[in-house]
């Protein structure tokens, strides 16, 4: 069977030529008689994998050196509760913006744990746009920020309402502390404005298993009293991410990706497609009054486009054509209804070109 276009939100769409290296590496990885997935994290072998994994990171991120690179598992709702855990043992106060989904569950873990009295401290609201239904990013004049809060959490790319940040949040100096899941690696970023970055691999970078916390050092203090181990960044740090056994094979599969990137032009060349076939898709949205967006221009995502038709009905009858049409997963999540095309870096252009392609030819015979 012929490979189809996969639109899923994640896990997503991998290069086809990583997939054929690990396909070919399968049983045997570099001449050690054995497949990543059945070595050990302690292994001389298995060692050079991930040193060249973080090594791979900062090249291709332009990670400064005085931040640290972990691995880490649980995903990226894991650090919802990790955050607070360790960045609140200062003055106890964080400011989280509500620009979606997966932010708005960063706040309600943080206000549970410290509401709970486990972990005391004070989590504000420092700006939502949830009564707009998240159609836009909060502008940075309407930011109600605490100079003396410990971090600021943003969500930089929002994967179920379709919306980015075109900007990063001045916060002085306080630390913004932001989740990359659904856009890490897409573009070239400013690391230095950031005081932790924090991203779920199964979107831009390998299989689903896997962490990825970018953070500086100076956040490596002591975390909140009964913090558990396994959840503190100084730990981890320390244990260059071998506190207990990593994703090995999400780790090694992320080492691919990274030199995939690196042949294929690096961040600058994967914005630069990306914003080519974003604007194929939404082009084709603002050609017509038969596909609708909310999404205002300015704050559309290049990662998540998401758009509905006038029913329900006839949104099921679009996912289903298009599945007969070679494409999968592009009804949008239940918060939102509609539906939703992810195109991350690893789906090519000419998927993007085939979808707005059915696009315009379903809208013709359902106008």
């Amino acid at each position: 069977m012929a490979r189809i276009y996969n639109f899923s939100a994640g896990p997503s769409i991998l290069p086809e030529e990583v997939l054929k290296q690990a396909a070919s590496e399968m049983l045997d990885y570099q001449g050690s008689g054995m497949g990543v997935m059945e070595m050990s994290h302690r292994s001389k072998v298995y060692d050079g994998i991930i040193k060249h994994t973080e090594e791979m990171f900062r090249k291709v991120m332009n990670i400064p050196d005085n931040y640290k690179v972990l691995f880490l598992q649980g995903g990226a709702s894991t650090q919802f509760a990790m955050v607070p855990m360790n960045l609140l043992a200062k003055s106890g106060k964080a400011d989280y913006v509500l620009s979606g989904n997966f932010s708005t569950k960063a706040w309600e873990q943080a206000t549970k744990l410290t509401e709970s009295g486990a972990f005391p401290g004070t989590i504000s609201v420092a700006g939502s746009t949830k009564e707009e239904n998240f159609k836009r990013i909060v502008r940075q004049d309407e930011l109600k920020l605490d100079p003396s809060a410990d971090y600021l959490h943003i969500c930089e790319n929002n994967t179920i309402y379709g919306s980015r940040w075109s900007y990063t949040p001045d916060a002085g100096s306080v630390p913004i502390v932001s989740d990359m899941s659904s856009c890490i690696l897409s573009e070239p970023v400013d690391i230095s404005k950031y005081g932790l970055i924090y991203a779920g691999a199964q979107k831009n970078i390998a299989p689903a298993g896997l962490t990825v916390v970018i953070i500086r050092d100076d956040l490596l203090y002591d975390p909140m009293p009964g913090t558990p181990i396994m959840l503190t960044y100084a730990v981890q740090a320390k244990n260059d991410s071998m506190y207990n056994t990593p994703s090995t094979y999400s780790i090694y599969m992320a080492m691919l990706v990274l030199e995939w990137i690196e042949r294929t032009g690096g961040l600058a060349a994967m914005k630069a497609r990306n914003e080519e076939k974003a604007k194929l898709l939404y082009d084709c949205l603002d050609a017509t009054d038969f596909y609708q967006t909310a999404i205002v221009p300015e704050n559309r995502s290049m990662m998540n486009v998401t758009f509905r038709t006038a029913s329900d009905e006839l949104d099921a009858k679009f996912v289903k054509e298009s599945a007969e049409a070679g494409m999968s997963n592009l009804k949008a999540h239940r918060a939102t209804g509609g539906l939703r095309a992810s195109i991350y870096n690893a789906m090519p252009k000419a998927g993007v070109e085939h979808l707005v392609a059915f696009m315009k030819k379903f809208e013709k015979e359902n106008s």
